[in-house]
């Protein structure tokens, strides 16, 4: 089966932060019911969620827009200052930047579905020279009204944002709520990339077809505009 298009998830995906998220999560954690979130926990609850459910997970019960305003955007300002500390790690996951030069290069559609909020995003693009490879215009994002995955909302938004039927898309994730998400949502293929987690986790998931540790590992062939004389190197 060859497909049309490609759509990321980013946090995890395209930018290998996963542990800056647990890291603040566990300590604003701590602060919302008395002790940190167990790995377990960040694993199924938090990764791909929107903060309002992860803090109403913490607390137990619906939270005030004022305490997802003032928890929430706490977290996101102490994320990022951390992603700037660690400038040694400040850049897109190995082979994304030559997997990205190579759709371009092919007129292959593409986008970014990701439960980060508008000034995540705002600094991803800014720091990463997104407009190189994206239309951000079509990039999806947590903007309050989409709800976070496993809901399929988002995927279908950016498949919808590229032109494409779900299921003519690929989608790339790393959480197993985003993995849902893409199954939920109808995508033809998806394959989850390792930067944080075992291949073992996605193997036991049927909806996984293809697994890879980087974006090197990508089949190209797998598009339907792949020209292989084009792409010899």
């Amino acid at each position: 089966m060859k497909y049309k298009g490609i759509i990321f998830d980013f946090n995890g995906t395209l930018y290998w932060d996963s542990s800056k998220h647990k890291q603040t999560w566990r300590e604003f954690s701590k602060r919302l019911r008395g002790e940190a979130f167990t790995e377990e926990e960040l694993l199924k609850y938090m990764f791909g969620r929107t903060n309002e459910e992860i803090i109403k997970y913490a607390i137990g019960k619906q939270p005030t827009p004022e305490i997802v305003e003032k928890y929430g955007q706490e977290k996101e300002s102490i994320y990022r200052q951390m992603c700037r500390d660690d400038s040694e790690n400040l850049h897109l996951g190995k082979g994304a930047e030559r997997f990205l030069d190579f759709l371009k290069e092919n007129n292959i559609p593409t986008t970014i579905a990701t439960m980060s909020d508008k000034r995540n995003v705002d600094f991803f693009i800014e720091t990463f020279n997104l407009e190189k490879w994206f239309d951000i215009s079509k990039i999806v994002y947590a903007d309050g009204k989409i709800p976070g995955k496993p809901a399929p909302d988002i995927y279908q938004i950016a498949a919808k944002n590229i032109g494409l039927d779900p299921k003519d898309c690929i989608v790339v994730e790393d959480a197993l709520s985003g993995i849902e998400s893409a199954r939920a949502a109808g995508i033809g293929k998806i394959i989850a990339i390792c930067s944080e987690e075992s291949p073992e986790l996605y193997k036991q998931i049927p909806c996984v077809t293809g697994i890879i540790n980087d974006f090197d590992e990508f089949d190209r062939s797998l598009f339907l505009k792949f020209d292989p004389l084009k792409n010899l190197s």
